[in-house]
């Protein structure tokens, strides 16, 4: 076997998730892995630290790309505004991704430590938006709220289009947990003093 493989990092995160899928994830060693991809264990290492990886090796490119979107949107756009086309913009990266996403929840959803994984990658994308929110110029507490409710708006429309027969966008169940999310907070108390008990 040659050392250059095409598509290397594309075959391992293909033949993990068959694995993952037929076996399960505690079940599928790396060395598995990588024979079903038809290379070595050497060269998994290469691409990933370890098979969680496989699962969440986009995790930065996903910060960057939530990061870049929201900064390079005017400063007059409204926070919420800001972050919803932000959320948009993002979701146009998972076109053609529907069923690698939805075979990469069902494996998560069933393994606890990939469940709190998850949830730490939510957590780091929380704190992405409100920096970059902080960078345009919006103050505490609105800078957090708005990027916890954004990215809660994500997961809920994210888990929902998975499981969906993927038929529709990704961005159409954003902007749907959008308008939801709108009409919740809708006649909401703003002022602390309206939304304490006297």
């Amino acid at each position: 076997m040659g050392r250059w493989q095409p598509n290397a990092r594309g075959r391992l995160e293909q033949a993990a998730m068959e694995l993952f899928t037929e076996r399960g994830f505690e079940q599928t060693t790396v060395d598995e892995i990588a024979k079903q991809a038809g290379l070595t264990e050497r060269t998994f290492f290469r691409h990933y630290a370890d098979k969680r990886e496989v699962l969440f090796g986009g995790s930065g490119v996903l910060q960057d790309l939530f990061a870049d979107t929201l900064a390079g949107l005017p400063a007059s756009v409204a926070p919420m505004d800001a972050v919803g086309t932000t959320l948009e913009a993002v979701a146009a990266e998972f076109r053609e991704r529907h069923t690698y996403a939805r075979e990469r929840q069902a494996v998560i959803a069933a393994n606890a430590e990939l469940r709190e994984r998850e949830l730490i990658k939510l957590a780091s994308l929380v704190t992405t938006l409100a920096d970059a929110l902080r960078r345009r110029g919006v103050k505490e507490p609105a800078a957090s709220l708005a990027a916890e409710a954004g990215i809660a708006v994500f997961k809920v429309a994210f888990e929902r289009w998975t499981a969906s027969p993927g038929r529709r966008d990704l961005s159409v169940f954003i902007r749907e947990a959008l308008a939801e999310l709108r009409a919740v907070t809708a006649g909401a108390p703003s002022d602390d003093t309206q939304a304490l008990p006297t």
